[in-house]
């Protein structure tokens, strides 16, 4: 099975033999002086057409399925092509978050050793201005019209490889890409992905949402819009910085729905806010949308409840996929669900409940261990109830970090022919076989009286009206940690006086003594915005937090001082 031969780009050669003329990459191009957007696309034949000469320009240069190249370029039809390409060449493409920031980045750049950038023109710039840095970079393209900074122009690495495409043959277990984490909890690490694990999440996520060759797809995240080439799917690139889902402007996402049709989408908790907000607010109806993913951390109940109403199609549902960059996807829950079901078990200190897990992905809870666990046989499964650290395995679950043996062995449990990826999460099976989480491992606080969940006990307080969201940290030594309930309130609701901070306070105490989880917590911090992941927008840095809340001073119940940020 490991030795079939396998490339995810053929999946986009045989949507353009079955769907030659169906329009594949849509692009917001430009507005008309009437602010009509217009847009400009390539069919499946034309961009698989388009990638084979890229790919051909490659191995022009002399890129073979040995090196690693560095995409850097903006999300558009260019990114997808262009990827694309690196795949039929053989060669890995190596995929960096922009939003990390450039300390980041370089610090990526420099574990990985590229062989080439394929990058933006100031991409090129800063290459060459960091002197003998990347002595390897010797395949270099550039985004732009001209020759510049060393890097061969777009067009000019087509047209040298019009027509003269030689197909490479990969294996499954071959490497395909190099995606770095987030680094939300510690430094961004690169996922190895072999190109049969792309090829099992494409099965497992169409299957499980019985999606159709001809829909329309509006990936929020970049990454996603790859997933839509292999499944038939149109692709309308949304008119959005990516790497600021919490700012997108609400008017272009409905815009395009109502533009091209959309029939999915997908975006961040953060993104799927503004746009809810804004079409309750103004009573908007998206009239083509049938179904929605969102992920990347808990999506709030407000914001399932916003978007459902907001659908005009009566069958229109939201899934909230559960998964990392290591393993996705893992499980699935619909909104309705939540709504009908969960959604009152997490408010009482449940946690966030993420489904059942997909066909073919097992997920085992087992007792934390601190260090690597060699064999699956070492681990002590919890029974249903009880939390414990999340465990997987999946087709879809990568094998490794890139040069990061110690952090492999931590992450991965061998079992005989396969292995488990431990997801740095905490949670539990209930009775019926859902699975719920309760917050990452590194952001357990370890108080004397023992561990508590972030994810269990923040539910809690954001019941409060004037609460957007909240924060559990401690303070303190592992073990005796204090903890600390830091409240972001809803916009305009920020408690200012004195005497709004004390009422605030109280009622955020009162509603923490109501419940055996949180009656512990005395201590409260307001913050007027909760420090966030740069992917998502919605991953709340406790760890930052953490911090910050230790050179504070505390409030108490009783107090008329307040904190503020």
């Amino acid at each position: 099975m490991n030795d079939r031969l396998c490339n995810i780009a053929d999946r986009l050669r045989t949507a353009a033999g079955m769907w030659p003329h169906q329009r594949c990459v849509v692009f917001p191009e430009s507005r008309d002086r009437r602010g009509r957007v217009a847009y400009t696309h390539l069919t499946f034949a034309q961009l698989d057409q388009e990638t084979s000469d890229l790919a051909a320009g490659l191995q022009q240069l002399g890129v073979t399925p040995e090196h690693k190249l560095v995409l850097m370029v903006r999300p558009g039809i260019e990114f997808i092509a262009l990827t694309f390409a690196v795949f039929k060449t053989g060669a890995t493409v190596v995929l960096i978050d922009p939003g990390m920031g450039r300390k980041r980045i370089f610090d990526c750049l420099d574990e990985i050793e590229p062989d080439g950038f394929i990058a933006l023109p100031i991409i090129h710039a800063i290459r060459k201005l960091r002197r003998g840095r990347y002595p390897k970079a010797r395949f270099n393209v550039s985004a732009g019209t001209k020759r510049e900074w060393g890097g061969i122009p777009y067009l000019e690495l087509m047209k040298q490889g019009r027509n003269r495409f030689q197909p490479v043959e990969t294996k499954a277990t071959d490497r395909a890409a190099i995606i770095f984490t987030s680094g939300s909890t510690g430094p961004p690490k690169g996922v190895v992905y072999e190109h049969g694990m792309f090829d099992a999440q494409v099965d497992l996520l169409q299957q499980q949402y019985q999606i159709q060759p001809g829909e329309i797809d509006l990936p929020g995240f970049p990454l996603f819009a790859l997933f839509n080439l292999a499944m038939g799917v149109t692709t309308v690139i949304p008119d959005m910085d990516p790497t600021r889902p919490a700012e997108v402007n609400p008017l272009r996402i409905i815009e395009a729905i109502e533009n091209q049709g959309i029939t999915q989408a997908y975006g961040s908790p953060a993104l799927w806010n503004r746009v809810g907000r804004y079409c309750v607010e103004k009573n908007i109806q998206l009239p083509s949308l049938k179904r929605m993913l969102s992920a990347g951390a808990p999506v709030p109940v407000h914001v399932l409840q916003k978007m459902t109403q907001s659908c005009a199609e009566p069958d229109a549902e939201m899934f909230t996929p559960y998964g990392a960059t290591e393993a996705l996807p893992v499980c699935s829950i619909s909104a309705s669900q939540v709504l009908d079901e969960t959604a009152a078990l997490t408010a009482q200190g449940r946690g966030t409940c993420v489904g059942t897990p997909f066909p073919q992905v097992n997920v085992a809870v087992i007792e934390p261990q601190p260090g690597p666990i060699a064999n699956f046989a070492d681990a002590v499964r919890c029974a249903a109830g009880t939390i414990g650290e999340i465990i997987v395995s999946s087709p879809s679950a990568t094998r490794e970090y890139f040069e990061r043996p110690e952090a492999t062995a931590q992450a991965k449990i061998a079992d005989g022919d396969r292995f488990w990826h431990r997801m740095g999460d905490m949670g539990y099976f209930d009775d019926e076989g859902r699975l719920w989480f309760c917050g990452r491992k590194a952001h357990i606080v370890t108080t004397a009286a023992g561990p508590m969940y972030p994810v269990c006990c923040e539910p809690i307080f954001n019941q409060h009206a004037g609460i957007y969201r909240s924060a559990l940290v401690g303070i303190g030594a592992a073990g005796q940690q204090e903890p600390v309930l830091i409240a972001e309130p809803e916009s305009g609701r920020f408690p200012n006086s004195a005497a709004d901070r004390q009422r605030m306070l109280q009622e955020l105490r009162e509603q923490g003594r109501a419940n055996p989880l949180t009656e512990s917590i005395t201590k409260f911090l307001f913050h007027r915005s909760l420090p966030v992941d740069r992917r998502h927008n919605v991953k709340i840095h406790r760890e930052e937090l953490a911090v910050w809340a230790t050179s504070q001073k505390l409030l108490t119940a009783g107090e008329t001082t307040g904190v503020d940020r």
